[in-house]
């Protein structure tokens, strides 16, 4: 069964708060977007494998360590995930980024792909799939099969806010997915939103309704 991590830091959950309150202006939200991803980003790459190197200083030689040939992807689910993925480049400044896009049959209700676009080597990248909110989780366990489909095999997915039924379907799809998040929030209501949440993340990042 896959891991929940949910980030305990007082920076973290500070920003969060700023993200909540719907006050919060649509260029603060952004900024605050960014900067939550980044410090997640920070934690959920503690994993890393390293190696040791030798580096010469103007003084003397020091031991010092270098991430050891790990390839990473971040896969934002568009268009919210967008917003998380500047802080996360800021970070990583050469990781390379696929695009994914799904939108909901009206018929079916099924994730539909309509957007998929990833680095040429995905097969052999771990990869971070990113989307502010894991509601009921269908777009996160669509995300992750298509990126399966495509050759991907070391995954995980970062949310800013999930609800218990968005983690438990990830865990019942993809139960080899680590789950990375902010908050875990209590529920979902009859529209599907997260509660207490934040409201609907794409609108607030873009100024839309």
């Amino acid at each position: 069964m896959s891991k929940v991590h949910v980030f305990d830091h007082p920076l973290i959950q500070h920003k969060l708060s700023v993200l909540r309150d719907k006050s919060t202006s649509v260029k603060e939200f952004r900024e605050i977007i960014s900067e939550i991803s980044m410090l997640m980003c920070y934690e959920a790459t503690r994993d890393l494998p390293v190696e040791e190197i030798q580096v010469e200083t103007p003084v003397d030689t020091a031991t010092c360590y270098q991430i050891a040939g790990k390839k990473l992807a971040i896969v934002p689910i568009l268009r919210a995930g967008l917003g998380m993925v500047d802080g996360m480049v800021t970070l990583m400044p050469n990781v390379k980024v696929g695009h994914l896009g799904l939108f909901r049959d009206p018929e079916t209700l099924e994730p539909v792909k309509y957007y998929f676009k990833m680095p040429q080597d995905i097969s052999e990248r771990d990869v971070i799939v990113v989307d502010p909110m894991l509601a009921t989780g269908g777009s996160a366990v669509a995300a992750v099969t298509f990126l399966k489909e495509a050759g991907a095999r070391h995954i995980k997915l970062m949310d800013i806010i999930a609800a218990p039924e968005g983690v438990e379907a990830m865990q019942k799809a993809h139960p080899d997915v680590d789950i990375y998040v902010a908050a875990l929030d209590d529920h979902l209501n009859e529209h599907g939103y997260i509660v207490p949440g934040l409201g609907d993340a794409g609108d607030r990042i873009f100024g839309t309704k």
